[in-house]
């Protein structure tokens, strides 16, 4: 799908005209936004639009690293939004020039979708133009990445804290999650960092000078995210180390209960297994006493064992 706006001399905005006379002189500057688009709509990427085979190739296999390339007319963007729910990376480029913009995704995008609505339904056009286009819907990836790291943190901190007191198998595999969540986010934010900082030192969009403080202003967000990441990333390390070492605690613990048990145990066999044995001539067998005997030796033997034990603080 194809739309079309364009800004004519009188500042007045055209919607659905046609892809080869949006770029012609009569307009001020214009918007071409391909969604989904087929193979016949691609093809006027190629013609009339006369876009570098390079560029078209990057919009068609998605997932290409955040970057610009320039070109003699126009600069070609690769960007990255962030689905909401599922936190995949969606793919948006740009063709940019003084007098025209090309958006290009293959799902839907909300950031674009706004911004088209603000202009569509503006009084004053004479403040848009193709490079105001394009920072607005960059300011609005870069905002919507805060949500998912704002989520991510609340999930931390409820795994540290544990007030639902689950199970700490569970509690790592939430974890180990969090941290595959926090990778994808680190691989989008910080090459969408790279890029506007490009973008703000580049000497070959002129045309985009005179916007470079909001595009700075992005970037200082995106250092905000990327600190917040990397802030997170730690946080989920030191969380998963303390979880380690207290199942390592729990674990030595309950090694030395059950040493502790068997060392009390190990004379008590020794004496039954020596009583036990079947021989005829034993003196103590025949003795009236030697049950009696035998116990209490037992019993003493455990007493003192257990007295020597919790002198050596086993018991603590």
């Amino acid at each position: 799908m194809i739309k079309t706006l364009a800004v004519n001399d009188n500042y007045e905005i055209i919607k659905d005209i046609d892809v080869a006379e949006a770029l012609g002189e009569k307009y001020l500057w214009t918007w071409i936004d391909f969604y989904q688009p087929d193979e016949n709509e691609i093809e006027l990427l190629r013609n009339p639009l006369h876009f570098h085979p390079l560029a078209i190739e990057d919009c068609i296999h998605t997932l290409q690293r955040p970057k610009l390339d320039y070109y003699e007319d126009y600069t070609f963007f690769v960007t990255q939004a962030l689905n909401q729910e599922t936190l995949q990376k969606e793919e948006i480029n740009f063709f940019l020039a003084e007098k025209f913009i090309v958006t290009f995704h293959q799902q839907p995008s909300h950031e674009i979708q706004e911004v088209w609505n603000r202009v569509s339904l503006t009084t004053n056009s004479t403040k848009w133009h193709p490079s105001q286009v394009f920072y607005h819907v960059l300011d609005k990836m870069v905002d919507n990445y805060f949500p998912l790291v704002y989520k991510i943190e609340d999930k931390l901190n409820e795994i540290d804290e544990n007030s639902k007191g689950r199970q700490m198998e569970l509690l790592l595999e939430d974890l180990f999650d969090t941290r595959h969540d926090l990778l994808s986010l680190r691989h989008t934010i910080t090459p969408m960092r790279d890029l506007v900082y490009r973008i703000i030192n580049s000497q070959r969009l002129s045309f985009m000078q005179v916007k470079i403080e909001y595009f700075s202003d992005i970037h200082d967000h995106l250092l905000k995210l990327t600190e917040m990441v990397e802030a997170n990333r730690e946080l989920a390390t030191d969380i998963r180390d303390s979880y380690i070492t207290l199942n390592s605690h729990q674990t030595n613990h309950v090694m030395k209960v059950l040493t502790v048990i068997t060392t009390l145990f190990m004379p008590l066999t020794f004496i039954a297994g020596i009583y036990g044995m079947n021989f005829h001539y034993m003196p103590e067998l025949t003795w009236k006493y030697g049950y009696f005997v035998t116990l209490f030796l037992m019993l003493l033997v455990v007493l003192g064992m257990s007295l020597w034990f919790k002198k050596k603080g086993w018991f603590k």
